[in-house]
């Protein structure tokens, strides 16, 4: 990567903290559009959590309109980039969050129904709960990864998306066969040798996707910060070409 696509990509980076500053520090009216930024960027990897941590989807709803609307009024006051990540400030909140729940339904004193769904979920230890909100995190960070790569091939018109998404559908299926299926869809011809080149470069655009999701959650990262979360996270194999070519000069 060139040094001037480097340092727009840390401008992004650096922008995506400046937003969490603005949506929780920022008075009144000003701190609106940018909680609502927040919250949709991630509110899809906090529900995906919840929902598996409770094991109940009213009690998961009922929690993430609580963190929503902590969101939304500006409660979340204790992201800062200088303490670390703001994907560990989230977790922090959602464990809060989680432990109260369970704290709630210990006293609650009518009789649950023996299979009330309540009942079937014990509070998961910490190791687990770790576990399960990187699993939703990584999760979350792969379905935007997925929509960049088709809001891109929509803009530009190169059929990344497509021919990626009908690889991981047909895992199987060997290049003859794949030239042959996605010749309709695309509109031409298609021999072996080209559908390998486009999942080639199909496979390069994904992986650099994705590592500008994970790094947009970092305070202005290194690339050895940016390794350690893509090691955290189980997605440096996904990413480690996008690494080398984001610093060629190593």
């Amino acid at each position: 990567m060139e040094p001037t696509s480097r340092n727009q990509h840390l401008s992004r980076i650096s922008t995506l903290w400046s937003l969490v500053c603005r949506a929780h520090r920022s008075a009144g009216t000003m701190a609106v559009p940018a909680q609502r930024q927040m919250l949709d960027r991630y509110g899809g990897a906090v529900r995906r959590y919840l929902q598996g941590a409770v094991g109940n989807p009213d009690a998961a709803d009922e929690l993430f309109q609580e963190f929503a609307f902590r969101f939304l009024h500006g409660k979340l006051d204790g992201a800062d980039p200088g303490r670390g990540r703001f994907r560990d400030f989230v977790k922090g909140v959602l464990f809060h969050l989680i432990a109260d729940y369970h704290k709630r339904l210990k006293k609650r004193p009518q009789a649950l129904p023996y299979d009330h769904p309540d009942l079937a979920v014990e509070p998961a230890s910490l190791n687990d709960q770790d576990r399960e909100f990187l699993t939703s995190w990584r999760d979350d960070l792969l379905a935007k990864t997925w929509a960049a790569l088709s809001e891109q091939e929509r803009q530009t018109g190169q059929p990344f998306y497509t021919v990626l998404r009908f690889r991981a559908e047909h895992s199987d299926m060997q290049s003859p066969q794949m030239a042959e299926a996605l010749s309709v869809p695309l509109g031409k011809p298609l021999t072996p040798a080209g559908v390998r080149q486009l999942l080639h470069r199909a496979r390069e655009k994904f992986a650099d996707l994705l590592l500008d999701e994970v790094a947009q959650s970092l305070d202005n990262p290194t690339d050895e910060q940016l390794e350690e979360e893509l090691v955290n996270l189980s997605l440096l194999d996904y990413c480690r070409p996008a690494l080398e070519r984001r610093n060629p000069s190593e």
